[in-house]
């Protein structure tokens, strides 16, 4: 495994408060007290996100072991990014809803994408050998 310096766990538990603190300002008001037509609508992914910024405050103890949760992160906004918000940009459909939404998931993977210790995602998730099976 890779030596990680100490600025890179840092700046990954900064990240890590940051998504935390974030998702906890917009969603905790609506999670606290929601109306009945906001909880059948958004309440399912306002508990997923919710869910996220809890394990994302085990990040600020354990950088390392809660990579998947910023790999998490990175990849359902690509997703929202590839089938939602390119194809309204192309169909010429971007609501101003959209287009805010568009702007944090571009803003998120572009902040995953900087933080990542990548060498160490590499050697820990793809050439590491897997656990047996049996």
């Amino acid at each position: 495994m890779t030596d990680i310096p100490l600025w890179r766990l840092h700046l990954l538990r900064a990240t890590y408060l940051l998504i935390s603190v974030g998702l906890a300002l917009t969603i905790g008001p609506d999670l606290l007290s929601p109306e009945p037509e906001w909880a059948q609508r958004q309440g399912a992914t306002a508990s997923l996100l919710a869910a996220v910024a809890c394990l994302c405050v085990l990040g600020l103890r354990y950088p390392l072991q809660m990579l998947p949760l910023l790999l998490f992160e990175g990849v359902w906004k690509l997703i929202w990014l590839a089938a939602i918000g390119w194809p309204l940009w192309r169909a010429g459909q971007m609501t101003q809803v959209v287009e805010a939404n568009a702007t944090e998931c571009v803003a998120g993977v572009v902040l995953v994408a900087l933080v990542l210790p990548w060498r160490h995602v590499w050697q820990r998730y793809v050439r590491q050998p897997a656990e047996r099976w049996r």
